[in-house]
């Protein structure tokens, strides 16, 4: 029974799959531990983190002569030691330095430099198609930078930023976080007694032009009380 976990020359069907349980339990805990990062925040130490602990875990996974407790012990410790490098970059910005790479200037006051283009290895189509991705052209981009995580950030020049309320000194009611009221038909009692009672809830859905909430697929309710209703579909 405990083939799983010391491994077997032939290892049934059913340890491959409890092995396959407790990776994905190991690796979600690990997560949770480490805490959460959108994609896009993905730095390269956390890219090359990921492919070690996919390698290490891997291995177990697809050959079942190997115990699974030697590959648990060392993802562990890569994961100990990856959060306590980021807890010590955390707290000594000198040594984040040395584990962060420092933003580059790719563009600075409309002038492409060319030198910071060779020195991050990238190539001119490159950046102007990062550009182009941020809805932007080289001519309103008063600084570009290469950030830390590998994507670019823009600064537009002046005359092409979008004009705001506060340009036009006109006061706007926040929206702040959407608070979802109906999800799929159902109401969500929990958000409701933020805002209102279901009486209230009701009274809404009838100014809406709706007979019944079970109508409804999505009904969320700003910070601003203004309502965004999307209907169900049949």
């Amino acid at each position: 029974m405990a083939e799983f976990w010391t491994g077997a020359q032939d290892l049934p069907i059913y340890g491959f799959l409890i092995r396959a349980l407790i990776v994905y339990i190991y690796v979600f805990f690990i997560v949770k531990i480490l805490g959460q990062r959108t994609i896009n925040a993905i730095d390269p130490i956390d890219f090359i983190f990921g492919i070690i602990i996919g390698d290490i875990l891997g291995e177990p996974l697809a050959n079942g002569n190997s115990p699974l407790a030697g590959p648990l012990a060392a993802a562990f410790f890569v994961s100990a030691l990856h959060l306590s490098l980021c807890l010590i970059a955390l707290k000594t910005p000198r040594f984040r330095r040395i584990i962060e790479d420092e933003p580059i200037i790719l563009i600075e006051k409309g002038k492409i430099l060319n030198k910071q283009l060779r020195k991050v290895k990238m190539t001119l189509e490159s950046l102007l198609m990062d550009i182009r991705l941020q809805g932007a052209s080289i001519d309103e981009v008063d600084y570009a930078i290469l950030e830390s995580n590998g994507q670019i950030s823009i600064i537009k020049k002046s005359q092409y930023n979008s004009v705001t309320p506060n340009d036009l000194q006109l006061h706007v009611q926040p929206k702040g976080y959407p608070t979802v009221l109906i999800q799929d038909g159902r109401i969500i009692h929990t958000n409701l007694k933020k805002v209102g009672t279901i009486e209230w809830l009701k009274e809404q859905i009838i100014k809406l032009g709706y007979k019944n909430y079970t109508e409804i697929f999505l009904l969320t309710m700003d910070e601003s009380g203004k309502l965004y209703v999307s209907e169900k579909q049949s």
